[in-house]
């Protein structure tokens, strides 16, 4: 009878050696002392596997087999060891800990509604009292209707005034603003008188501050009929203003310019955080924009498909950011994306 070669015996006695040694585990720290021992690299049982290549070539196949073996058997018995020991463990903790049945239960905590959404349901609601009704469009909006169909066309200079997101598409960016959405309204309701809001979010690359964000939510105005004028979008936007806050809130319009409408103004309320003192919300002067608005170009019109020597309209957009502001008296247009919810649980 054949003597066995010395690296099989080697192996078996290792694998008696290593059964023997984990019968005594009993902890967590030990099962990976263990484990490193029999199983780790410089392990015997691992570095037969490094080995066979310099064992006689008719024996190489016989100790790769019986590495293999041992291997396996190790890590089977490793396995059932781990879970008698997390068992173990587990069962001295729930000794170990004391509970009292009697104590009264933990009240879950209710969620709420963001201040943001609030304050647009709010604005939604106003307007809806006013004849509006909302329309959404896409945050993803093609160059044309973007700028070109806003009388804004390539290479003209108010193209500086929106810091403007690209994405990968030709031709595509991240809105800069909800007024591409009146053209696609006007579109889709021409030749009918129409009266919506378009809210939504909007992406400009600014530096941030206490009262700009790169992203940001818009509401956009829009009515469009015959007859329509300048005193009519005065009375709509004061009256909104004045549900929105107070009866008593001033307000102002101040001459402006925007390629998308004709004449342009915009609309500031006193700054309700100072005052009107003065702070870094409203730069020192008192006051706060809230919108931007104007009768709509005609050329606008005419890309929406009205004939600006019949219909006339008037638009607007707001920023519901600084809205909330004024109403809360909040200093910082960043706390609405920060998440904190010391800032958040006061709403």
């Amino acid at each position: 009878m054949a003597e066995k070669p010395q690296i099989l015996a080697e192996l078996e006695q290792e694998q008696v050696n290593a059964l023997a040694g984990l019968s005594m585990v009993q902890e967590e720290e030990a099962l990976q002392v263990w484990k490193r021992e029999y199983l780790g690299k410089s392990s015997k049982v691992m570095l037969a596997f490094s080995s066979i290549g310099q064992q006689p070539k008719e024996i190489r196949p016989l100790v790769g087999q019986v590495a293999n073996q041992v291997k396996q058997a190790l890590e089977a018995a490793m396995d059932a060891c781990a879970v008698t020991v997390h068992e173990a463990a587990l069962a001295h903790k729930l000794a170990s800990e004391k509970l009292d049945i009697t104590l009264p239960g933990r009240r879950p905590v209710s969620g709420g509604l963001h201040v943001q959404t609030s304050v647009l349901r709010r604005i939604y609601d106003i307007f809806a009292e006013m004849g509006f009704q909302v329309y959404r469009s896409c945050d993803v909006e093609s160059d044309e209707y973007n700028f070109e169909l806003l009388n804004i066309p390539a290479h003209h200079p108010a193209r500086d005034m929106w810091d403007t997101f690209h994405v990968a598409s030709p031709g595509m960016v991240l809105r800069t603003h909800t007024s591409p959405g009146q053209i696609r309204a006007m579109r889709q309701y021409c030749p009918e008188p129409i009266r919506v809001i378009l809210p939504g979010m909007c992406y400009r690359y600014e530096q941030i501050s206490a009262r700009s964000e790169i992203q940001f939510h818009q509401v956009e105005v829009l009515a469009v009929g015959k007859n329509i004028t300048f005193s009519d979008m005065k009375g709509t936007l004061n009256g909104f203003v004045r549900r929105l806050f107070n009866a008593d809130v001033r307000t102002r319009l101040r001459p402006s310019y925007f390629p998308f409408t004709e004449p342009s103004a915009e609309m500031d309320v006193e700054c309700f955080v100072c005052g009107g003192k003065g702070c870094p919300v409203c730069k020192g002067s008192g006051w706060l924009e809230i919108m931007g608005c104007g009768m709509v170009h005609p050329t606008v019109l005419l890309n929406g498909g009205y004939d600006p020597e019949i219909y006339s309209g008037f638009a607007a957009g707001m920023g519901p950011e600084r809205i909330s502001m004024l109403l809360h008296k909040i200093e910082d247009i960043r706390y609405f994306w920060g998440n904190d919810v010391r800032f958040l649980e006061q709403f």
